[in-house]
């Protein structure tokens, strides 16, 4: 992650130091297992975990040599140990080590991204309740349609928001898995009592069928709920990049003092979170691809994926955070222009009475077909004309041999669209 959009609570989950200090917890309690199990003495237990440490610079030179970082690490230990240094990695293989610490990894950063989604819920919801009841032009195709209200057009991202909480939950579950089942993971030299030991002191859960790696289909899962979250990100951004546009001007994003838009032009207000947002949903889409390539290992095992996950794993956690907080702030700040929001929905004049118009003769009798013409008639004639919807409907001959004035009138002065707002929020829990 870039020095520019780096959270310290995130990089601290990635960095070398925090990552043999998980290599070094996970050889201690292997070595801990066997002590248990009567396969190591106590004394020598006790010795490796007092006096176990590491150095990483000395780590850097070994590995100059090795060209292996696991063995420069386990080199590096031994050099600070005894003749019990022995008991460390016993059984084990490096995949062992790198996939276990990658899962407590995994979790850690994924409490971090949890939190963060959970504000970003929360966000929403109090945006919701700031414009219950403020009815709001919906649009199709970029297009005036009917009217909608700015809660239910917001709801739809909290819906949303609810979906990215149970399937980042589910990924969670599947990618906080470990290993220590050694070489092509048959436990041959270890057994599966120190495997089962390791994963539940660290909180998590163990491969059922290792192949001396933890499957990549989990990391996969991981990278798609993010993605997904990404996507959901994107999408609200994108809905308030459209509102800020100077034609709409319906939303803004918040805009702090000494805030510049641009260096040419000093009237301007960017939305700069929301463009940001939508280029980083474009990095998670593209871990993603990289994560679906790394399923497909050669036999029980190859390196293939080793190197892309050293750059998506850290990269799409630090990056997922980073878009939840923004996004948090953007729903936070938001900045509503009601007036334009009313402005723009008399735009369309009473044009979008036009399927009231149709059911009702649907309703009398006429069939569809020809209830469409009519009032698509009417409509292009309103429109082409410059006068109301209900001027042109009275004005048509074929309107008015199936409906009375009254009914027509009443037709496009009907306002069902915001009915149902406090139906449609309580499924979601916040009516």
């Amino acid at each position: 992650m870039i020095e520019r959009y780096a959270l310290p609570e995130m990089t601290a989950v990635w960095e070398d130091r925090a990552r043999f200090e998980r290599w070094l917890q996970i050889e201690i309690l292997a070595v801990e297992a066997r002590c248990l199990a009567g396969q190591v003495p106590r004394e020598d237990f006790e010795k490796i975990r007092d006096n176990a440490r590491f150095d990483i610079d000395r780590i850097n030179a070994i590995e100059q040599v090795t060209r292996h970082d696991v063995i420069a690490f386990l080199t590096s230990v031994s050099e600070s140990l005894g003749p019990e240094s022995r008991h460390i990695h016993f059984g084990m293989t490096s995949s062992d080590v790198l996939d276990t610490c990658l899962a407590t990894q995994f979790r850690d950063a994924g409490g971090l991204i949890r939190e963060a989604l959970e504000g970003y819920g929360a966000a929403l919801a109090s945006l919701i309740a700031r414009v219950r009841g403020v009815p709001c032009m919906g649009r199709t195709h970029g297009m005036h349609a009917e009217p909608t209200t700015l809660a239910l057009k917001f709801a739809g991202h909290y819906s949303e928001y609810l979906r990215c909480a149970e399937r980042f939950s589910q990924a969670m579950k599947s990618v906080c898995t470990g290993t220590i089942s050694g070489a092509v993971g048959t436990y041959a030299h270890l057994g599966t009592s120190v495997e089962e030991y390791v994963c539940s002191r660290l909180g998590i859960g163990f491969e059922p069928v290792p192949t001396q790696i933890v499957a990549r289909d989990r990391h996969a899962q991981f990278l798609y709920a993010l993605a997904a979250i990404g996507g959901a990100l994107e999408r609200f951004a994108m809905e308030i990049r459209h509102l800020q546009r100077t034609e709409v001007g319906e939303a803004e994003e918040s805009f702090t003092r000494g805030q510049k838009g641009s260096s040419a032009m000093p009237h301007k207000k960017n939305p700069i979170i929301g463009e940001r947002l939508c280029g980083f949903a474009r990095l998670l889409r593209g871990y993603l691809a990289a994560g679906l390539e790394n399923t497909a290992l050669w036999h029980e095992r190859d390196i293939s994926h080793s190197g892309a996950e050293r750059f998506i794993f850290p990269d799409a956690c630090g990056v997922a955070l980073y878009a939840l907080r923004k996004a948090a702030g953007l729903a936070e700040g938001l900045v509503i222009d009601r007036a334009a929001v009313r402005r723009n929905i008399e735009i369309s004049g009473d044009r979008y009475h036009s399927q009231s118009l149709l059911l009702l003769l649907v309703n009398r009798g006429a069939t569809r077909e020809d209830s469409y013409a009519m009032v698509q008639k009417a409509a292009m004639t309103a429109m082409e004309q410059g006068v109301s919807f209900l001027e042109a409907a009275l004005g048509s001959g074929e309107i008015m041999g199936v409906l009375t004035r009254e009914e027509v009138e009443d037709a496009c002065r009907m306002e069902k669209h915001t009915d149902n707002e406090a139906v449609v929020l309580s499924r979601l829990g916040l009516a």
